[in-house]
């Protein structure tokens, strides 16, 4: 595989992780704030999450890790309703930033 074969991966990989964890997160927004949540989808829908709802995003993926990498007697578990690993996060915080967000 060469190089440009392997960045398209990796950004389609990087894609599919962001569309995972932008869903989860609507659906947990909905549960706590319709109106935030409305407006984040209505954003994603366009391609442009508002700022407010890029650092909602930001919050939450990094709070939301789920598989910190150790084993149970290194360290917790975090249950959630999907898998979520530091390097989703920064997958995530990287996507919102190569969109003008800050992180």
């Amino acid at each position: 595989m060469n190089d440009k074969q392997t960045q398209r991966r990796t950004a389609s990989d990087d894609r599919r992780t962001v569309e995972r964890l932008v869903a989860a997160w609507l659906a947990e927004t909905e549960h706590h704030d319709r109106a935030a949540a409305r407006e984040a989808r209505a954003g994603w829908d366009r391609g442009a999450l508002s700022e407010r709802a890029a650092q909602d995003l930001a919050t939450w993926v990094t709070a939301r890790i789920t598989d910190t990498g150790f084993t149970e007697d290194e360290g917790p578990y975090v249950a959630g309703p999907v898998r979520i690993t530091p390097a989703d996060k920064d997958t995530v915080h990287d996507w919102l930033r190569a969109r003008g967000h800050r992180v």
